[in-house]
């Protein structure tokens, strides 16, 4: 609970800089397998999570090293195959509102 609160907190900074709105966040790496960390951020942060890829430094090692090769063109054209190669898992919020009360307090505590 406290990860997905502290990604909120985090969200709100990042929205506070920008002025603008994240639509969405993506969750890589191990962390994206975890579906209940993945559904209490979605809820937390009343925003969809898109989870995976797992591997995920592993494959932006090997695009990367495709991009410098020739072998991919882009990172656009990068982006492309990996959103073709491996599937996303979407969650949804679900029951925001205990969700930001808790936030009040944890953000008390933290402070």
């Amino acid at each position: 609970e406290s990860l997905a609160l502290r990604y909120r907190m985090v969200l709100d900074w990042l929205e506070s800089l920008t002025g603008g709105t994240l639509s969405r966040i993506h969750i890589v790496g191990g962390g994206s397998q975890n579906r209940q960390l993945c559904q209490m951020t979605a809820s937390a942060c009343d925003r969809p999570v898109l989870a995976g890829p797992v591997e995920a430094t592993a494959i932006g090692n090997v695009v990367m090293q495709a991009i410098s090769r020739g072998t991919l063109g882009s990172i656009a054209e990068a982006r492309d195959l990996i959103r073709a190669s491996f599937p996303l898992v979407e969650y949804s919020p679900k029951e925001v509102a205990p969700w930001d009360n808790a936030f009040e307090r944890f953000c008390e505590i933290v402070k």
